[in-house]
């Protein structure tokens, strides 16, 4: 998946280091619930981690035939800092007493067709659930092209208000 933004590797990379632009993400997400349960930045990059929590009855039927109860989404990402250009990060989600779980990697490098930056974002999602474990992977991959799109549209923003 990739996705370009208005705002410079810089501008974005500056945007993913600052605590008020998750606060506010994670306010703007949809979710029932959030946390931005620790970020640390420093020479070595920045390293976020979230909860976000959503209500049973805001689930598709796929995903409550695995799990019940409310679901809460465990984010991690670390990115490093820029070097020639461009930052790179590993991600992690997981969600608590769920047998799934994703894995991905991102490079954010300035666009080709100019202006603006480029972020493309590679995962694995992995459902051990017999029998309907490839649906629920797939929801969750539809689901992820949507939250990358929602993601790039707030961090646009976000740069164009705060720099």
């Amino acid at each position: 998946m990739a996705t370009e933004y208005g705002g410079s590797v810089e501008q974005v990379h500056q945007a993913f280091s600052d605590e008020q632009y998750w606060l506010a993400r994670l306010a703007d997400s949809g979710a029932d619930g959030y946390s931005l349960d620790s970020m640390a930045v420093d020479a070595e990059g920045i390293d976020i981690q979230t909860t976000q929590r959503l209500r049973v009855d805001r689930l598709p039927g796929v995903v409550t035939q695995f799990h019940r109860g409310d679901l809460s989404v465990v984010r991690e990402e670390a990115w490093t800092p820029i070097r020639d250009g461009q930052a790179t990060a590993t991600m992690k989600l997981s969600i608590i007493g769920a047998p799934a779980t994703l894995n991905g990697t991102a490079v954010l490098a300035p666009a080709k067709s100019g202006g603006g930056s480029r972020l493309e974002f590679k995962a694995t999602v992995q459902v051990d659930v017999p029998l309907v474990g490839g649906k629920i992977e797939n929801f969750i991959g539809s689901q992820l092209v949507d939250l990358l799109i929602a993601e790039q549209r707030f961090t646009t923003v976000w740069i164009t208000e705060n720099t």
